[in-house]
């Protein structure tokens, strides 16, 4: 099981970024945080397609819609991914 400081700084942006999608599942979000690399990581994209998200330039209006939409595509792919792993570990197999 991965202590404190070896989840570093991401574990809170992962946190946020999962339960926000799912506040019924925090407590298992929490401890498959710790203990699940995999999820961990999975969580810790999440965070991070979601922070690049909100930040697509607005510059050029064309790019922009194309990046936000790649962007959506992928937050939405990641959440799936996070739904599936929860349901796995809350269920078991």
């Amino acid at each position: 099981m991965a202590t404190e400081s070896e989840l570093g700084i991401g574990q809170g942006k992962a946190l946020q970024a999962a339960a926000k999608r799912f506040p019924r599942s925090e407590f298992t979000i929490r401890r498959l945080l710790h203990s699940n690399e995999t999820f961990r990581e999975l969580c810790e994209e999440l965070a991070d397609a979601e922070a690049a998200l909100a930040n697509v330039p607005e510059s050029v209006a064309a790019l922009q819609q194309a990046r936000e939409r790649e962007w959506q595509e992928l937050v939405q792919e990641l959440v799936s991914e996070v739904e599936q792993a929860l349901k796995r570990f809350e269920i078991g197999p």
